[in-house]
């Protein structure tokens, strides 16, 4: 197993799996935690290491050290081997390549990159990508070889679910990293206060379920991850305890059979909370039906999303123009046929060159 992204969330918990089920780890990637890194080096001897900042390469414990972007691509030729299996838990546009990489290389893919699927998922092979998500793994455990008439993903609502709107402009960086219920990486974070998270989640389950009919509600307690609604007139939900274990451990292995989390104890959940995603709150879900009718315009999404959490980040812009950005950018480039994955990547540069302008 190759895992990149291991010293983030998804990967430390994709470690506790390949710990628990004494799954091998042939190669570790990071992207700048160099202390981090060199703990889990002692501690599963990989192969190979990959470091995303190369001006960190040298703190490197290990004699096998790939540094850059192009370093992680080489580390990917190096390590596979027959029946692996490549973990992507980078964050970003950038994880694309690596995914196309581990696909052509013949690795199967346990993708938590959404960008790669929400960018790009008309060119790549579905047929090698395992997503890691909470979300699509309860699809796809409710599926089995059923047919739905309707695939509905769950969202948090965010840090802001509850937060005046008139308030929303002013929010500071610290109150948007604040989810009520995940720990996660900041640009995720971001992500699931705009509802873009869940845009692109909605794109990822109209490439790996080849399905269009696709929406999308608040639960706030994020127990319940999805529901499929049949012809029969029946729905039915998928619950588990709020925890990435459960789809790495699917992901990595196909088939569990002994317990990965506790089993959600409904008597303590007391009342569970469903609400519609409004307009007024999360101004960017007005694209969900465009972007299933033109799931090309994921590259637009995505690359005006990066560029806008970017500027958030640095104090350039309120909160609320993430949004306004991304709707400015969409609007630009809906005419835009992407045909090609060297397209999506002229897109993408093409979209933050418009952010830059605004």
């Amino acid at each position: 197993m190759v895992i990149l992204g291991s010293t983030g969330s998804i990967g430390r918990n994709t470690l506790f799996i390949a710990k628990k089920f004494n799954l091998k780890v042939n190669a570790l990637c990071a992207n700048k935690n160099s202390e981090l890194l060199n703990r889990q080096i002692e501690e599963f001897s990989p192969e190979f290491v990959a470091l995303g900042d190369e001006t960190k390469a040298k703190e490197i414990n290990h004699p096998r050290v790939f540094a850059g972007a192009n370093g992680i691509l080489e580390m990917i030729d190096a390590a596979h081997k027959k029946d692996a299996i490549l973990v992507n838990a980078l964050v970003g546009f950038s994880g694309l390549r690596p995914t196309v990489k581990a696909i052509k290389r013949g690795y199967k893919v346990a993708l938590a990159n959404k960008e790669s699927l929400v960018a790009a998922g008309e060119f790549l092979d579905i047929s090698r990508i395992h997503p890691i998500d909470s979300e699509h793994f309860g699809l796809w455990y409710l599926l089995g070889d059923k047919k739905p008439t309707k695939l509905i993903l769950t969202a948090s609502g965010g840090a802001f679910r509850d937060t005046p709107l008139k308030k929303l402009n002013s929010v500071s960086l610290n109150e948007a990293l604040n989810h009520p219920n995940w720990q996660m990486g900041q640009k995720i974070t971001i992500d699931s206060a705009t509802m873009v998270n869940k845009l692109f989640e909605v794109l990822e389950a109209r490439w790996l379920f080849d399905f269009q009919n696709i929406d999308a509600i608040i639960e706030t307690k994020s127990i319940i991850h999805a529901f499929i609604e049949f012809a029969d007139g029946s729905t039915t939900a998928h619950l588990a305890n709020a925890d990435m274990k459960l789809p790495i451990a699917f992901a990595l292995l196909g088939e569990i059979n002994e317990p990965i989390l506790p089993s959600v104890n409904l008597s303590q959940i007391k009342n569970i909370e469903f609400r519609d995603i409004d307009l007024k709150r999360y101004p960017v879900w007005q694209l969900r039906e465009k972007l299933l009718e033109k799931p090309y315009l994921g590259a637009v999404l995505n690359a005006a999303n990066e560029a806008a959490v970017k500027l958030f980040l640095e104090g350039k812009i309120a909160f609320t123009d993430i949004s306004s950005y991304i709707l400015k950018a969409v609007k630009e480039f809906e005419n835009v046929r992407v045909q090609s994955l060297d397209e999506v990547y002229f897109i993408d540069k093409e979209a933050r060159a418009f952010c830059a302008k605004i």
